[in-house]
């Protein structure tokens, strides 16, 4: 692989790959690393890439995988919050310590029911609703059927109403 496909395709799914991986580890800085991680990988594994049919939905995936095995092997505590700036994307001066409260108390609510997903419907949520795939990309990435996709969002969208609304089975 040159260095124009890999800094074409690969470097500006940072980003997104960090995202993913921060929503599995939970940790800016082990998420970080996952990234740095899977970039070299690649970057290594550049005489396969040909073999590779989507590059995007590899990464997706090596970056899931990564950072699922960081999980296990570091028994990581997934409740830990990102800092509610970088979250709501304001970094000014002007945030009061009533709105970072209310930010971070928000934030925190809406990982907790998160979390109560299962892996599969978490990771199909995240793909779809905070990375903006689609459902045949989201299926490449997690190798599992569009059908499941579909099936997968549904029952987390519906899971997560009723914890946002209070309403549990």
């Amino acid at each position: 692989m040159s260095h124009d496909k890999f800094h074409r395709i690969i470097l500006p799914l940072k980003d997104k790959l960090f995202r993913l991986a921060w929503s599995i580890v939970r940790d800016s800085a082990e998420a970080e690393d996952i990234v740095q991680d899977v970039f070299l990988k690649l970057w290594l594994k550049n005489n396969e890439w040909d073999n590779i049919e989507n590059l995007e939905a590899y990464c997706f995936r090596a970056t899931k995988n990564l950072a699922l095995d960081r999980v296990e092997s570091l028994s990581i505590r997934r409740t830990e919050n990102i800092a509610p700036e970088l979250e709501s994307g304001i970094f000014t001066d002007h945030v009061t310590p009533f709105f970072k409260l209310v930010e971070t108390e928000r934030n925190t609510f809406i990982y907790r029911c998160i979390d109560q997903l299962s892996e599969n419907q978490k990771m199909v949520f995240q793909l779809r609703e905070i990375e903006g795939m689609s459902y045949k990309e989201i299926a490449d990435t997690l190798d599992i059927s569009e059908d499941l996709v579909k099936v997968s969002l549904f029952r987390a969208r519906n899971k997560l109403k009723e914890l946002l609304s209070g309403k549990q089975e």
